[in-house]
């Protein structure tokens, strides 16, 4: 029996997570973690019976240990009890679902076990690529992408290696605003944001949609997971997010993975690689949809695009910056302390007041993270 370790448990992708579990079976789960979302978390391990529940929120923590208690699920809390929960029960696979750069400390945790990686913390490829990579070929562990993008990549690319690609069309559903102008974008809600045609997704995650910013994390995570240059990668806008990505080859072909909408394809696939299982998602009736569209990014209204391929080509520790300043950036939005138009700009300015470290550790990553996020939930426009 394969077992497995969910981090960020009670988000879009944790609960998505266990939904495949469930319909999988043969499947054990040795941990769930969370931040504050007890409630869930609780009624999650009262499910699955794990080793060990941990919340990284040391209140929340205490809560969720006097509601399990004798139920012989160990209850830990902080960022230490996420990173124990990642290494020290007996799972062969962790799935990294944590938003944000909190992610990076427990998934290295996880590759240093000798734990087999389901990736969908972005951020610890966007911020820390070179080290992901040196570790997780040192210790000899899989990584298997969960990103619906990245996912589709790794499915077109089987039986191939980098030598052999020319480009990765890397397609974007373009978000809420999607055609909508700078002037329009003025005075739009974290509402109107949050309201994806596509996807079902957290607040977070739907937000870096509606800016593109989270097309260029991907592009990042794309350059470190499969060995390309950055103008290797062409962003393609598919507003009905059926053609989940591409491969083109160097003979001209082009091979795409094509699917519904729907996040547990891509979860699933990691859980099951290399085989495949009936899952939980729809079939794709191409007829329903009529036609698919294909269309280039306007970055000149969505900049975050830009910004991210600007500092990736940058190097070192810039894009661990951009995303820290995009993570305040957003938070600030949300919660209607700025407009939309000025998270670009938070996160540009927070970028050309940072000086890049060539030579970064996960030390110096953590703290360029705090000092990203620090200047940018502080700066007035």
């Amino acid at each position: 029996m394969e077992k497995l370790a969910i981090l960020g448990s009670t988000g879009s992708i944790g609960t998505q997570a266990l939904e495949v579990i469930r319909n999988l079976g043969g499947r054990r789960v040795t941990a769930l973690t969370a931040n504050t979302g007890i409630d869930l978390l609780e009624a999650q391990a009262r499910e699955f019976r794990p080793d060990i529940a941990a919340a990284a929120d040391e209140k929340s923590a205490e809560i969720l240990k006097e509601r399990l208690f004798g139920t012989g699920i160990k209850v830990l809390s902080g960022e230490e009890g996420v990173i124990r929960a990642a290494d020290s029960t007996d799972a062969d696979t962790v799935l990294t679902a944590v938003v944000g750069n909190s992610g990076l400390r427990p998934t290295f945790a996880a590759i240093e076990a000798g734990k087999d990686i389901a990736l969908a913390n972005k951020e610890t490829l966007v911020s820390a690529g070179r080290l992901f990579n040196e570790r997780t070929r040192a210790k000899g562990v899989k990584v298997l992408p969960v990103d619906s993008e990245h996912s589709a990549i790794f499915q077109c690319l089987q039986g191939r290696g980098p030598n052999d690609i020319k480009r990765i069309l890397l397609t974007a559903s373009g978000g809420a605003f999607r055609g909508k102008s700078r002037e329009e974008l003025k005075n739009v809600t974290a509402a109107d944001a949050l309201k994806h045609p596509t996807w079902n997704m957290g607040s977070k995650v739907t937000i870096d949609s509606a800016t593109l910013m989270n097309k260029g994390l991907e592009v990042v995570e794309a350059k470190w997971l499969f060995d390309v240059d950055l103008r290797q990668i062409t962003v393609v806008v598919h507003p009905q997010s059926v053609v989940h990505s591409a491969v083109e080859y160097i003979d001209g072909s082009v091979i795409a993975q094509l699917a519904v909408p729907d996040m547990r394809g891509a979860i699933q696939y990691a859980f099951t690689y290399p085989e495949r299982k009936p899952s939980l998602m729809k079939e794709l009736d191409l007829f329903s949809y009529g036609k698919l569209e294909f269309m280039e990014p306007d970055t000149s209204t969505f900049r975050c695009l830009d910004i991210a391929f600007r500092a990736a080509a940058m190097g070192g520790d810039a894009m661990c910056t951009v995303n820290g300043a995009n993570e305040s950036a957003v938070r600030r939005f949300l919660s209607g302390d700025i407009s939309f138009c000025d998270i670009p700009l938070i996160i540009e300015r927070t970028l050309e007041r940072s000086t890049v470290n060539e030579n970064y550790t996960l030390d110096s990553l953590i703290e360029a993270d705090r000092r990203a996020k620090e200047t940018a939930m502080e700066m007035v426009l």
